[in-house]
């Protein structure tokens, strides 16, 4: 495999495969929308990538950008708790997938890689761990991102049935810099700006770049139709909070957040949008997730990549803290 195509690349992850994929001396192309990159990797890299402009919904444009291509990354999707993003992130991450899916057939593209999530794994009331065994159960604790997940992996899982090549990776929650106003960066920008709650939750964290790292290695192994829970640790939300705000020199919070309380805010969120026409900062399906106690095993991936060893969380998040205090510096509207 010489050429990879990726879908996604201006993304908080796509953007950091695609850093692993130029160090590794790959040819990179990648579907972007406008003109705008991720300022959070080198110049070095983003100026060495084959950009083109597309979107895994238009179908065209994805058959342009899969000719002569050796494999795809499929890390484009849609994540948001807000039922006004719903019926397009269902778009993105469904039909989107599904596009990829059946033009990769049509043109025999060699490999594929889809970027899921732990989420289309599914939770359950009752937390506890989930494996890559786990069967998909319908429960109030799924959230709309994660059965869009599930079912983009669907068409995966029928695209393997029809000849493609094409393993899974879900990923927990992932840290690292990026863009702190969005995806799970914006919990760095929380603890920046003080935010003093916090909530009984428990969930799986894992380094941006480790799984950069198992994307490329899994692309490169013979493994095929298989899927990999990418899980550095699992942590209560409390102690990343903590890590986070001693990261920053800050104080982190103090006041626990009850499911009584978050019933309330999540309300007066939603009154909020109302009137502003922003984003709710807290939604009904986020206030649940912060909630749960739900453990992640990485016991198949560590099998799969022997000697591979993922980051320790508190080395990611001082690494993170430091390159958002200096972008701060040196622009404080950042």
């Amino acid at each position: 495999m010489k050429k990879i195509l990726v879908t996604g690349g201006t993304g908080f992850l796509g953007s950091y495969i695609i850093r692993e994929l130029i160090e590794k001396g790959y040819q990179v192309r990648a579907i972007r929308r406008g003109k705008k990159l991720p300022h959070w990797i080198s110049k070095h890299v983003t100026d060495n990538v084959e950009w083109v402009e597309g979107d895994v919904l238009d179908v065209v444009s994805l058959d342009d950008a899969m000719d002569g291509v050796d494999a795809i990354i499929h890390a484009a999707a849609t994540v948001s708790f807000s039922k006004r993003d719903r019926k397009s992130m269902y778009k993105v991450n469904e039909d989107g997938t599904a596009n990829v899916v059946n033009i990769a057939l049509e043109k025999n593209i060699s490999r594929l890689v889809h970027i899921s999530s732990v989420a289309a794994l599914g939770r359950t009331a009752h937390g506890g761990e989930v494996t890559e065994d786990k069967k998909w159960e319908e429960s109030k604790v799924n959230t709309h991102y994660a059965i869009s997940k599930f079912k983009a992996e669907l068409h995966v899982w029928r695209g393997m049935s029809e000849g493609l090549d094409a393993v899974i990776l879900n990923p927990s929650t992932i840290l690292g810099y990026g863009d702190w106003r969005n995806s799970s960066c914006a919990i760095f920008k929380q603890v920046y700006d003080g935010f003093g709650w916090y909530t009984s939750g428990i969930n799986g964290f894992v380094d941006v770049e480790d799984v950069a790292r198992v994307t490329i290695l899994l692309m490169e192994s013979g493994i095929s139709g298989e899927r990999y829970i990418v899980n550095g640790d699992t942590w209560p939300f409390k102690k990343l909070q903590d890590t986070i705000a001693q990261g920053f020199g800050k104080k982190g919070p103090v006041r626990m957040a009850t499911p009584f309380l978050l019933g309330i805010a999540w309300r007066l969120e939603k009154l909020k949008s109302f009137f502003t026409g922003k984003k709710p900062l807290l939604t009904r399906e986020s206030a649940r997730v912060a909630q749960s106690q739900t453990y992640f095993s990485n016991e198949k991936i560590k099998k799969a990549l022997a000697g591979f060893a993922f980051n320790p969380l508190e080395q990611t998040i001082q690494k993170a803290c430091e390159a958002y205090s200096k972008a701060v510096k040196e622009n404080p509207d950042v």
